[in-house]
């Protein structure tokens, strides 16, 4: 008998559970400029609703305001569903920016 996995492979590919949190999220850069709403969010990255075409592999800077403070960070588009949003990974987030997510998360 065969069995199905049911998990994706973006998402074994993930290395943070994300948590839903909805949080204004700018951006710029691929020639675009923008504010997003985020849909969920972890240490490793975030899903922003967006109606922008933001295309896989695109590069972002991100800044997510969080009442402690701002992050900002690059961040790699690695899943695009145009029209309706895109998911982003993270590079170089500052221990500082993982802290402030954590604690917004309420993981501390």
């Amino acid at each position: 008998m065969d069995f199905i996995d049911s998990r994706s492979t973006h998402d074994e590919r993930r290395e943070f559970e994300r948590s839903r949190f909805i949080i204004n999220v700018f951006f710029e850069g691929a020639d675009l400029t923008g504010v997003a709403s985020s849909k969920d969010i972890s240490p490793g990255g975030l899903y922003m609703n967006t109606q922008a075409d933001i295309p896989e592999g695109a590069l972002l800077t991100v800044r997510v305001p969080f009442p402690e403070g701002n992050v900002v960070v690059n961040a790699e588009a690695v899943y695009s569903n145009p029209g309706r949003g895109v998911g982003l990974r993270f590079q170089g987030l500052t221990a500082e920016g993982r802290e402030i997510i954590e604690r917004a998360l309420g993981n501390r």
